[in-house]
């Protein structure tokens, strides 16, 4: 396909998609009325990051302009594109709905993924960049045996992008429903058609510019709304809590731990969950490959730590602000009315004046996740909320197509070239990765069709489960541990992978809310805690034992691996185009 082609081929996705949105609005919209500032957003960022990918099209001719685009992004830019792609639609609309529904414990999840970035800093960045060519599994098949460690890491990175997706295809879909009216299911076709684009045509610089852009957006957008919030309540946040605590179906229990995770042992297993699984993203991994030095790789976190964390500060000011200030909007619960009891207003159910609304998962129009977009209309109105709803939507985009090239690139770099064909074809390897990302793009709109009920944030602790069950003690051991043997790191990371897997299916979460079995076979939500010990445990175990040849050759491989991890000398350096 020529350039100009390729050019007008984009641009028709663009429209057919804003078309094929604008056909859905015509249809029975049941979620709210049509937002026409919204619509005009959602169609103006799409056609700006079709243009951005058709940029980066022109700039991607190698392989490694098509995994870490070209090795040339600043730590600046890394950190704010690593932002961008961590602040997810977990982060943006299920932490706010879970802050709005538990109050205080909604907390959980963003310290826990906070707490990983400092592993990532002084741990992983360095030794990744100059260790790395494009994706973990190169790090962690550096001194051990090429087929059976990148069989691991694919299995394991297949099952981390597997979940996470589901996560952002329930997000996107269900913000493009409430928007437009359209189907579930047909906003999920459309999400899944423009990650497809992205990916194929732009690869890693399109999905990096994209996420720098909506991370801009994204922190622009959510500081405002905070900042709306606390102007509302004359930035007191003692006005703000006791003004939640009064109205909440909870009351005072808001504000203290337990009601989110009350018993220790899920606790615990959620919180190693979120910060050693964040350490093991492949899609974040894979980030510190597009810097040009090591130093360029600290910077990236350094800088991402700090974006990440000042946006979960304001995720907490808007999960309370909800709670606060949805007492003067009726319209935006289902079936309710508004009332004032002891001087105090409340929001009830029209059907039954006992049963206060505010807190309730379900009351709300379009569920829990749509808490930011509400509020945002609350605070500035219907075109702030068409402009929070294009950043949410741009939040979703910039995240699926980090995580399909992650798919891609473990499906393209660690299987077929180095498993399968076993040859250095840079041209057919970068063909099957966009063979890949058609395949995963299809699976992504599936899934998110299969799983449309499943709390997004929930989800996204299911894939940081098997991250850190996997991928991190395996990359963790092989940076830092001598005696790490490739037959302890397949077995043992294998087993972490099946009891990380086999927990998850006889949890709550799938044996009761999916599969709809009346209990439980464990209570255990999250497995982190039992499959991470596995792992470790084993692996050290099996590697101890390990007297083989080649384990001898994979300790004897250590020394050199360390030097190279410490000082960067023989590291990948960046493209001069």
């Amino acid at each position: 396909m020529t350039k100009k082609g390729m050019f007008f081929w984009l641009l028709s996705v663009a429209l057919v998609g804003g078309a094929f949105a604008a056909g859905g609005i015509e249809g029975n919209v049941e979620k709210q009325g049509v937002n026409m500032t919204a619509i005009t957003m959602f169609i103006l960022f799409v056609v700006a990051t079709l243009g951005i990918t058709y940029w980066a099209a022109k700039r991607t001719r190698t392989a490694k302009d098509f995994y870490t685009a070209g090795g040339g992004i600043t730590g600046f830019q890394n950190g704010l594109a690593i932002a961008g792609d961590f602040m997810s639609a977990a982060s943006f609309l299920g932490i706010a709905g879970l802050v709005y529904t538990s109050g205080y414990d909604g907390l959980l999840y963003s310290i826990g993924f906070l707490v990983g970035w400092p592993i990532v800093m002084f741990l992983l960045s360095e030794p990744l960049r100059n260790l790395g060519k494009y994706t973990f599994a190169d790090v962690t098949s550096f001194r051990l045996e090429q087929k059976r460690i990148r069989i691991l890491a694919a299995i394991g990175s297949l099952s981390v992008v597997t979940f996470y997706l589901i996560a952002q295809m329930v997000g996107a879909g269900k913000l493009i429903q409430l928007l437009f009216g359209l189907p579930y299911s047909t906003a999920v076709i459309v999400v899944g058609a423009l990650m497809i684009t992205y990916v194929a045509f732009g690869g890693m610089l399109a999905t990096t510019w994209i996420q720098i852009v909506k991370a801009v957006l994204l922190l622009g957008g959510a500081s405002f709304m905070a900042f709306m919030v606390l102007l509302h309540f004359g930035f007191s946040f003692e006005n703000l809590f006791s003004t939640a605590v009064q109205v909440h179906s909870k009351g005072e229990k808001i504000m203290a731990p337990g009601g989110l995770v009350s018993d220790p042992l899920n606790a615990i297993s959620l919180g190693l969950a979120l910060m050693f699984g964040t350490a093991g993203l492949p899609h974040i991994l894979m980030r510190f490959f597009t810097v040009p030095n090591a130093k360029e790789a600290r910077k990236s976190v350094f800088f991402a730590t700090g974006f990440i964390g000042y946006f979960y500060i304001l995720t907490f000011i808007i999960g309370f602000g909800a709670i606060a200030l949805f007492v003067n909007h009726p319209e935006y619960f289902q079936n309710a009315k508004q009332i004032v009891v002891d001087g105090i207003t409340k929001i009830v159910a029209a059907d039954d004046p006992t049963k206060n609304l505010i807190g309730d998962k379900k009351a709300l129009v379009g569920g829990d996740n749509m808490t930011a977009i509400h509020l945002a209309e609350a605070v500035g109105g219907p075109a702030f909320m068409g402009f929070i709803s294009a950043v949410a939507f741009a939040t979703i985009l910039a995240v699926v197509a980090g995580l399909t090239l992650a798919g891609a690139s473990t499906l393209s770099h660690d299987l077929y070239a180095n498993v399968i064909a076993k040859e250095k074809d840079e041209q057919k390897e970068m063909k099957v990765s966009r063979i890949a990302t058609f395949v995963i793009g299809i699976l992504a709109i599936i899934l998110g069709i299969v799983f449309e009920k499943q709390n997004v944030a929930f989800m996204v602790g299911l894939a940081f489960a098997i991250a850190a069950s996997v991928n991190f003690p395996i990359l963790l051991l092989s940076i830092y541990w001598k005696g790490l043997t490739t037959k302890g790191a397949f077995w043992g990371g294998l087993a972490g992978l099946v009891v990380a897997l086999v927990l998850i299916v006889i949890s709550p979460t799938v044996w009761v809310d999916v599969l709809k079995n009346p209990e439980p076979i464990i209570k255990l939500k999250n497995p982190a805690l039992f499959s991470m010990l596995t792992t470790f445990i084993l692996t050290i175990l099996i590697s101890k034992l390990d007297n083989s040849e080649r384990a001898k050759e994979d300790r004897e491989g250590f020394e050199p691996q360390y030097v190279r991890s410490q000082t960067g000398i023989g590291a990948e350096g960046a493209v001069q185009h």
